[in-house]
């Protein structure tokens, strides 16, 4: 039987190396047209890999034609007519013709990955597809002049005050609709957020914490504070120590900790600013509506009386990572000079999608939208605590369930042990399953060593088990 050593320490997922094994030996008159290649299991036996790994080696060779597929009899090597060399240097038939190769699409390599404990994209089965389309071919149908119409800067009309109903319904806030900006994303809005407080001024950010907030105020040359968290939240004595004149927190839930920022830290936080003068604070409220503990405690912008808060949410978590359509709520003062100073700027979200969503919050569809993924969340943690107790890798663990979110830690206690997350990673990742740890999100990675981050939000609940005991197999 053809056998070939893989190295397992390269980047190149398994599967790519087989597919360039096979593919070379074919293109080298190795494996001669006609070849019936092994069967996909008695071949993974040989290799010492996964079924899955031949399996997608030979789809891709399938699908570039160097082998076919024959129905009950297996795999074969197509009849290819090789070019007079196999050097496709300087001896190959275009250079010797003096012709110009076709640029074509670089090979995209794609890891070989079962299960993204990283990703917060939110499965396929859950996503409104019937009623997000019924409703786009009734703006399609009903709002033709609207579509074509340029849009406010700050966004329609109908979906800021579509936007201001849900959160009175849910937040009980009381916000002024035309105080409210829309925007692709929150890394967009963040980006006006400065334009519009000034680059001269510094900001305080939670550590750990999501490292792409950092990354949108350094690319806009801002300066940066980092600030760490103790069990309310963040630290009031170092924020205080610091020069900080904006602070952005996620006091709601913070991510990747779970901390809840308790209400006698909020008001500190308020005091904080209010005594600094000309200092505001970005609320970063992202998953709120998916919390399942009850009506969340109120938000620092309700509880400002002082015009402090920059109030932001997205819906990247209740709706999809790929609709881009987040929203801030600024203080009136600020929305005053949003309006004066970058009233020139066009929405960065089309018409078509704005009314969509405005018409899907109104009849009430995002309402029940919140309650199913509450539900589904729910039920999937209990699936993956119910499954990680099975296992002896994870029995002195402990669990962090803070807050609600799409995502747990698990504490493995292996502080002080050399690269242990990158081991833990590494060992993972070779098993098919890809994660992230909690030093991921500090600076200094010998932080917050031998903790797991685990995002389930993209692992349907019926896959669960077979994740972890893949998890389980790697970390044991």
């Amino acid at each position: 039987m053809i056998t070939y050593v893989f190295d397992k320490k390269k980047a190149v997922p398994l599967y790519m190396q087989l597919y360039r094994f096979i593919k070379d030996d074919i293109e080298q008159g190795k494996l001669p047209s006609g070849t019936r290649l092994p069967s996909k299991r008695n071949f993974a036996e040989n290799l010492g890999v996964s079924t899955i790994t031949v399996e997608n080696a030979y789809e891709k060779l399938v699908s570039e034609g160097y082998i076919r597929s024959v129905s009950r009899s297996g795999f074969f090597v197509e009849d290819i007519e090789l070019p007079v060399s196999s050097d496709y240097g300087e001896g190959s038939c275009a250079k010797a013709k003096g012709e110009k190769k076709a640029p074509g699409l670089p090979v995209q390599e794609v890891d070989d990955i079962k299960y993204d404990f990283t990703s917060n994209m939110t499965i396929k089965a859950l996503h409104p597809f019937s009623t997000w389309s019924k409703l786009t071919r009734k703006v399609m149908a009903d709002k033709q002049d609207e579509i074509l119409t340029v849009a406010p800067s700050n966004g329609i009309r109908e979906l800021r005050y579509a936007i201001a109903r849900h959160i009175w319904g849910f937040r009980g806030m009381n916000v002024n609709p035309e105080n409210i900006v829309i925007g692709a994303g929150t890394e967009y809005l963040y980006s006006l957020i400065i334009q519009l407080l000034g680059r001269d001024k510094v900001y305080a950010l939670e550590e750990p914490g999501y490292d792409k907030i950092a990354k949108v105020y350094t690319a806009n040359g801002v300066d940066i504070r980092y600030i760490p968290l103790d069990e309310n939240g963040i630290d009031i004595d170092r924020l205080s120590e610091s020069d900080a004149d904006i602070f952005h927190i996620s006091p709601t839930h913070h991510f990747p900790t779970g901390i809840v920022t308790q209400v006698a830290r909020r008001y500190e936080i308020l005091r904080l600013a209010e005594e600094r003068g000309d200092c505001y604070i970005i609320e970063d409220d992202y998953d709120s509506e998916l919390g399942t503990g009850g009506k969340p405690m109120p938000t620092l912008m309700e509880m400002d009386r002082g015009g402090r808060v920059i109030y932001m949410n997205t819906f990247t978590k209740t709706l999809s990572a790929t609709i881009r359509i987040s929203y801030m709520i600024l203080p009136d003062e600020l929305a005053e000079r949003f309006h004066k100073n970058l009233g020139f700027y066009s929405c960065t979200v089309s018409n078509l999608q704005q009314y969509t969503l405005a018409s899907f919050i109104d009849e009430g569809f995002f309402e029940s939208r919140i309650r199913r993924l509450r539900r589904y969340y729910a039920r999937e943690k209990e699936v993956l605590i119910k499954e990680l107790s099975r296992y002896r890798s994870f029995e002195t663990a402990t669990l962090g369930e803070k807050g609600a979110g799409q995502h747990i830690l698990i504490y493995l206690w292996l502080r002080g042990k050399d690269n242990v997350d990158s081991i833990i990673k590494a060992k993972a990742l070779s098993n098919g399953i890809k994660i992230n740890t909690l030093s991921d999100y500090y600076r200094d990675k010998s932080e917050g060593t031998g903790v797991l981050v685990l995002n389930y939000s993209s692992i349907p609940i019926e896959e669960i088990p077979a994740a972890v005991k893949l998890l389980d197999e790697a970390i044991g």
